[in-house]
């Protein structure tokens, strides 16, 4: 304060001026959102889980953008077409900026292309076969096949930007993220608070909200307790314990929707697993069939979900393509303690076996509470489960494939592309016999049919045709069963009143769509 009235003996114009400018900051909107957990990277080729990928769409953009009903539109690609049945043409948007003032050119997008090639996260351009800068605004990509769902992949590329990434290297990137999204990197001190500042260049009009600080929050109680002291504005899956308190508190919005995200639990099938003595009784379906018969979903969804979960009728919901009309897990393995015991002794193993459970402790809705329960569930059936419980930070670099320490793995997946190949194609596709997939078939399954039926699919330029593949997919997986589906969580978010929040289906939560009074 003396500095500004020194200052303003000298020139009243510059007290005025200051007062103007700290006026407009005052006015700046702001929010603080607490989430589950930190992102674990920044850098979007990195790794894959939901909190980072929420801090990658508010950094980088993807050609084609992904709405918050899941439908599909021009992001930086302005439109695309097929030049023939295995070439695809992008437009690309003209006059697109990085945060760094560089230029969006065809450029980064075949430097991005190549980079992911070259990454964890092949997956990603799996079935891109080549592709050419044909100018500054335009990209040729040529697929390996006939290949109907290519724009609903790209929603998954987020763009890096040429010359910035490569002077600054893969690891930095985590620090110094480069796009051209609606945020720009302020701050991240990690565990503790990670700031954005508005990109006001930013190609589809300057963000509403300014400034955005995300906490991560791990313990619910925690996280429903800033809320209400006013610590956050928003908070990221309020536990289901707390809905009614916060309700009642009168001053907050609880926002629940239906959810993609899939629990499920992967089965080793390999001859020798890490965790089990002697060979491994999961290779015979009907262990794995007595295991689904044993889990009581509904005990689950009542008595650890506060009923605030959807059983799973199969690996994606009725939206999906893929999808089996008709066809329902429950129907066609419900409780049934007695026959599981059955089986498992017709399988060999009348005393059931012992093996260890990795599950997480602060990624999905009660996952700790959700493995206990399956612990004691399993134990009516013989087959002991040791709990190997751990954090999320922990937990992804444990199961990763090729890592090999596990036996029985509680995790969740969701589809956000409406279609089932890419679920199929990543987990259930025998690894390592084709480049992009199989890469987190963490059960080691392996069924040449099931193979060829994801092939099929991804080389028929017809979306009918591709459903009709997949649902023959859906169906041998559902008997095989090398994964368990367990229920569809619902998201539920609570927010101070002034927080203007649509829950999106993807469960991202994107400040640009905000707005706070």
């Amino acid at each position: 304060m003396k500095y500004l009235s020194q200052s303003a003996l000298c020139a009243g114009t510059v007290s005025v001026a200051v007062m103007t400018a700290t006026a407009a900051f005052a006015q700046e909107k702001s929010v603080t959102i607490g989430l589950t957990s930190d992102p674990s990277h920044l850098y979007p080729l990195a790794g894959e889980e939901l909190s980072s990928n929420i801090m990658y769409y508010h950094l980088y953009d993807p050609l084609v953008k992904r709405s918050a009903d899941l439908s599909f539109g021009p992001g930086l690609a302005t439109s695309w077409e097929n030049v023939d049945e295995v070439t695809w043409r992008f437009k690309l948007r003209e006059g697109v900026t990085f945060h760094n003032g560089n230029a969006f050119t065809a450029d980064d997008v075949v430097f991005t292309v190549n980079k992911a090639r070259e990454s964890i996260r092949p997956d990603l351009v799996a079935n891109i076969a080549e592709i050419t800068a044909v100018d500054e605004a335009t990209v040729e990509i040529k697929t390996p096949q006939p290949y109907a769902v290519l724009p609903n992949d790209l929603a998954e590329l987020l763009i890096l930007d040429e010359e910035y990434t490569t002077e600054t290297g893969d690891e930095q990137m985590d620090l110094q993220p480069m796009g051209t999204g609606p945020y720009k990197l302020v701050e991240w001190i990690k565990e503790e608070k990670l700031t954005l500042e508005a990109f006001d260049n930013y190609w589809a009009g300057a963000p509403v909200i300014k400034n955005v600080t995300f906490r991560p929050i791990t313990n619910p109680a925690t996280r429903t307790a800033a809320l209400l002291t006013g610590e956050v504005d928003v908070i990221q899956d309020l536990a289901v314990r707390d809905v009614e308190r916060v309700k009642s508190e009168g001053d907050f919005n609880v926002l629940t929707r239906p959810s993609l995200l899939n629990v499920v639990l992967a089965m080793d099938t390999r001859a020798q697993s890490p965790t089990i003595e002697g060979e491994n009784p999961m290779t015979d379906v009907r262990v794995r069939q007595a295991i689904a018969h044993a889990i009581d979903v509904d005990a689950i969804n009542k008595i650890v979900m506060n009923g605030l979960a959807t059983p799973s009728d199969q690996f994606v919901p009725s939206s999906h393509i893929g999808y089996v009309e008709g066809m329902n897990f429950r129907e066609m393995y419900p409780l049934d303690v007695e026959k599981a015991k059955s089986l498992l002794s017709e399988a060999g193993h009348p005393d059931g076996f012992t093996m260890t459970l990795d599950a997480t402790n602060n990624r999905y809705v009660n996952d700790a509470q959700i493995a206990q329960a399956l612990a004691s569930m399993l134990a009516k059936i013989g087959v002991t489960l040791e709990l190997n419980i751990m954090p999320k930070s922990n937990f992804w670099g444990y199961i990763r494939v090729p890592t090999e320490n596990s036996s029985f793995i509680m995790s969740g997946w969701d589809v956000p592309a409406g279609d089932a190949g890419s679920m199929y194609g990543a987990l259930f596709y025998t690894r390592d016999t084709k480049e992009g997939y199989g890469q987190v078939n963490r059960g080691s399954y392996s069924n040449p049919e099931m193979d060829a039926l994801v092939d099929k699919a991804d080389a028929t330029p017809s979306i009918e045709e591709r459903d009709e593949y997949l649902q023959e997919a859906t169906k041998i997986l559902m008997a095989d069963l090398p994964m368990i589906p367990v229920h569809y969580e619902q998201d539920i978010y609570a927010a101070r009143k002034g927080v203007t929040l649509e829950p999106r289906v993807d469960k991202f939560i994107w400040a640009y769509d905000m707005d706070v009074e």
